[in-house]
């Protein structure tokens, strides 16, 4: 597989203060690539630097395979983009938003938008100052896919949808990536990462902290324990060999014992503490 983004040791500073330091990773065709971390971590300055939106200090990013402000132009009419929190002129109807994004692609993207307008059941008739966040969010999606590009950049792109469209959304994903497209997905919703995603890259203070399989990410050898014991409720999390603490808990009155998966916020915030 072909790597479709590569970043390396891309370094930002807003004055003072820290905005990314250091990043590093790829991203593989056909992939749905998680961009996981809390609010702050550095994601969205990630993403608008690998776009050119914002300039960043030192490092490399290279999409297809090229860099530079030279071919910029052309490495973004191949990309679609959600940003976190889009803006739209709010007089403007619905359909005319989506037009007018299509003819500054120069495309005529009508057929793939009138279809993903039905499967997200979004009103093309109203005003954008009528719409809610998560009917704006649409607005959004349908002017990131319509010209069905090579690769999706989507920014915390599920936040104001409704449980029913996000389900819908990743659906229109994974029907895109099996056409041959690969989306790189920022989001703080650990289930996304878990239920859609191959490949992670955990980002804390501006700094990648671990890039692996969601699988070997999501493997541990914690253990939840949940008990009663000598009259008292206990609730840990127990990292280790489980014989010793049978050993340790002989003598004692359990009167009730679980002992289960850590659940996934658990993993995930175990990499955000450390």
């Amino acid at each position: 597989m072909s790597k479709v983004v590569e970043i390396e040791n891309l370094t930002k500073y807003y004055g003072n203060r820290r905005g990314t330091e250091g990043v590093t990773f790829s991203v593989e065709e056909g992939d749905i690539f998680g961009f996981l971390g809390p609010n702050g971590a550095g994601k969205s300055t990630t993403i608008r630097s690998m776009l050119g939106l914002i300039q960043f200090d030192k490092g490399r990013v290279k999409i297809f395979g090229k860099e530079g402000k030279s071919v910029r132009e052309k490495i973004l009419s191949e990309v679609g983009y959600i940003p976190s929190e889009a803006m739209f002129y709010p007089d403007m109807k619905v359909k005319d938003i989506i037009k007018m994004a299509a003819n500054v692609r120069k495309l005529d993207c009508k057929e793939e938008a009138d279809m993903l307008c039905e499967r997200i059941k979004l009103d093309t008739e109203k005003k954008i100052n009528e719409l809610s966040l998560g009917n704006r969010k649409k607005v959004s999606i349908v002017c990131a896919m319509q010209h069905k590009p090579r690769l999706f950049i989507f920014d915390e792109p599920t936040s104001g949808l409704d449980p029913l469209m996000q389900t819908e959304f990743f659906t229109l994903i994974r029907e895109y990536v099996e056409k041959g497209a690969t989306c790189m997905l920022s989001t703080h919703v650990l289930s996304e990462v878990k239920n859609y995603c191959k490949n992670v890259a955990i980002m804390r203070d501006g700094k990648i902290i671990k890039v692996d399989t969601v699988e070997e990410i999501t493997k541990t050898n914690a253990k939840r324990i949940k008990m009663i014991k000598d009259g008292r409720k206990e609730n840990f999390l127990y990292k280790g060999d489980l014989n010793k603490l049978i050993d340790e808990l002989a003598g004692h009155n359990i009167e009730d014992i679980l002992i289960e998966e850590p659940s996934l916020e658990e993993i995930f915030m175990n990499y955000y503490e450390e």
